[in-house]
């Protein structure tokens, strides 16, 4: 039972990564190479789509690894998946207090109604998720190498 709990975990947490990996590396780029109304629009769009799955999937991503680590507290490579536990934590963190904010604001914006520094919100937005990245990043790696 905790080698299939181990194995969900990691694709999970995995899977989440690839998104948000995807839309730091990728989407946003595509987004910010359309004219200034479109790029709001798809920046406001999938500010709504991905902030309605996100939340589940990032607390999700952390009670499992929480779930993991209880259950293989006695196994090799527990204490990398605290260390990954707590890195999603300060993601969870991160989300709350510097990226939700901006996200709600701009998931509201039309080119009718959005404010002049919309650009900066969304640049700001996106060195935050960068950050983010990189912690979630880190907490996948350590989650595959106590997996191994």
């Amino acid at each position: 039972m905790l080698n299939a709990l181990q194995v969900f975990t990691t694709v999970v947490v995995g899977l989440m990564v690839g998104v948000e990996f995807s839309v730091a590396f990728v989407m946003n780029p595509i987004f910010n190479a359309l004219p200034d109304d479109s790029n709001q629009q798809a920046h406001s769009h999938g500010g709504r789509m991905l902030g309605a799955l996100m939340p589940f999937w990032y607390i999700g991503s952390l009670v499992l690894s929480a779930v993991w680590a209880i259950a293989g507290w006695d196994r090799p490579g527990a204490g990398l998946v605290v260390i990954a536990a707590a890195l999603l934590i300060v993601s969870v963190i991160m989300s709350l207090l510097l990226l939700v904010p901006i996200n709600n604001r701009g998931k509201t914006w039309t080119p009718e109604n959005r404010p002049a520094d919309w650009k900066e919100q969304m640049n700001r937005w996106e060195r935050y998720h960068y950050g983010r990245v990189a912690v979630i990043i880190a907490a996948f790696t350590l989650l595959v190498t106590a997996l191994v």
